[in-house]
């Protein structure tokens, strides 16, 4: 029997949610799909002052807005200046698949000519509100997280977080493969055959990735809608491993984000997703993979392969992409308040 209290106790929402105080001089309303092209200027600002490793091109703005368990009205909000310009943001989500720990993630940013008035620490007040209020919305009374994604080199916004009470408790490095170099020598284990992504084989290997990542930490199963793949994703990138009975043995999703190559300084291929079930671990079957991708992002001119990873992964991933030549760029820290 848990012993946890009800997530209403637990999350202890605010019974009101106030906007960010009117002395901040922005006027503030939740977002819209009309705002997308306005949201993606304010985005590239921030991430041009940031100098941040990856960039959120227009496509991915637009997919904030998409999904049926989103609510852009209750769950964003933005300021605007005496002009109507967007100064600042936040979104909270949680998405409706959770079934270990019930997760609100958390996202907002100022823009740089804006910051140092207190702005950020309103945003991050108002997220956190809301969040508390989502996780109890969700009905499921599990543990729960408050959570956000910060570039480890960010260190006033992770300062900013860290003030709010949330802690660093996940840390994940983004890693690349120079393509020039002579590709590792890796084939499929006896009885796989690694096939090209079809969209027949689409829900197969979701559910595959539901089986392969439960054991992983913060990984939380993907239903049918949130596992749609957005427009970033390269089917002739990504590769499903097959038994000699059909049956998913592993697989790799790959995504193509040309808006990163310019502050990168260099193309790649990035892997997703790479998932081994656990009856094929430590049969050599996530090189094979790996290298079928590297193949193909070479083939299409790519200069590096790219990933990211839990520097935790319970299966070793770090240890093997290691191996297989992949060196580290960057890194990104989930700070979190637990419920």
């Amino acid at each position: 029997m848990s012993t946890l209290e009800p997530i209403a106790v637990r999350a202890d929402p605010p019974a009101v949610l106030d906007l960010p105080p009117a002395h901040l001089e922005l006027t503030w309303r939740p977002l819209q799909l009309a705002d997308a092209p306005a949201l993606h200027t304010l985005l590239q600002a921030i991430e041009e002052a940031d100098a941040a490793p990856q960039r959120e091109s227009y496509d991915e703005v637009v997919d904030l807005f998409k999904g049926a368990w989103k609510d852009p009205h209750r769950d964003s909000l933005v300021g605007l200046d005496a002009d109507g310009v967007p100064r600042a943001y936040g979104i909270v989500e949680v998405r409706p698949g959770d079934t270990t720990t019930v997760r609100a993630f958390l996202r907002g940013g100022v823009h740089p000519q804006w910051r140092g008035r207190g702005l950020g620490r309103a945003v991050v007040t108002w997220l956190e509100g809301r969040g508390r209020q989502k996780l109890v919305e969700a009905g499921k009374d599990l543990p729960a997280r408050l959570a956000v994604y910060v570039d480890e080199a960010a260190r006033d916004q992770r300062r900013l977080w860290a003030a709010a009470g949330f802690s660093p408790v996940r840390w994940y490095t983004d890693m690349r493969r120079d393509l020039a170099v002579p590709l590792p020598e890796a084939t499929p284990p006896a009885g796989v055959r690694v096939v090209g992504w079809t969209p027949e084989l689409d829900d197969a290997v979701r559910v595959a990735h539901n089986e392969t990542f439960s054991d992983h930490w913060g990984s939380e199963p993907q239903t049918p809608e949130t596992w749609e793949h957005d427009s970033h994703f390269m089917p002739s990138w990504s590769f499903v491993a097959l038994t000699e009975d059909d049956e998913v043995a592993g697989y790799l999703v790959s995504g193509r984000y040309e808006q990163d190559w310019e502050p990168l300084g260099y193309t790649c291929g990035y892997t997703e997703l790479l998932g081994v079930r656990r009856g094929w671990r430590g049969t050599g079957l996530a090189s094979a993979l790996l290298r079928r991708a590297m193949e193909a992002y070479r083939a299409d001119g790519m200069e590096y392969a790219s990933l990211g990873v839990d520097t935790a992964n319970p299966s070793g991933a770090h240890g093997l992409y290691e191996r297989l030549g992949y060196e580290a760029t960057h890194g990104q820290v989930l700070y979190s308040v637990e419920l």
